[in-house]
């Protein structure tokens, strides 16, 4: 079955237009995903499609138009086992952990686009934070 071109639904919402969406869930990376995946549907890989239907109609519900120059933060949860002190010092602190930020970036492109390859800018960060978040603002140009 094809699916509706994702292009062209966040194009033609009838949403008022927003330049920037967040959202409160915790940010996957896109697994590499093998041929059999179509049939064996690995945990991994139905976590990922979830995420990236919430990423897409979350940006519908929201009325988020993406541009081709794009900046992408994602706050990571800490882990329940860190101390109340711990989690204090480290909110807002660079995640420098699994997952790398280039396959969390491109689960969003994913959600976003049929085709990426038009998207030429992307700044990106990840952090840490109480509770996951994904927050996806356009880029505009300063020059």
């Amino acid at each position: 079955m094809k699916l509706p071109n994702r292009e062209h639904l966040l194009k033609f919402s009838t949403k008022k237009i927003a330049k920037e969406m967040c959202l409160n869930i915790i940010p996957v990376s896109k697994p590499r995903m093998t041929q059999s995946d179509r049939w064996k549907k690995r945990l991994v890989v139905l976590q990922y499609w979830a995420y990236r239907d919430e990423i897409f109609y979350g940006a519908l519900a929201q009325g988020y138009r993406p541009s081709f120059e794009l900046m992408m933060e994602f706050v990571l949860p800490m882990p329940k086992s860190w101390s109340k002190s711990k989690k204090e010092k480290m909110v807002g602190e660079p995640h420098q952990q699994t997952p790398d930020i280039d396959n969390l970036e491109k689960a969003c492109l994913d959600s976003l686009f049929d085709d990426d390859k038009k998207v030429h800018k992307i700044m990106a960060s990840k952090v840490w934070g109480h509770s996951g978040k994904l927050i996806i603002k356009n880029w505009h140009r300063m020059y």
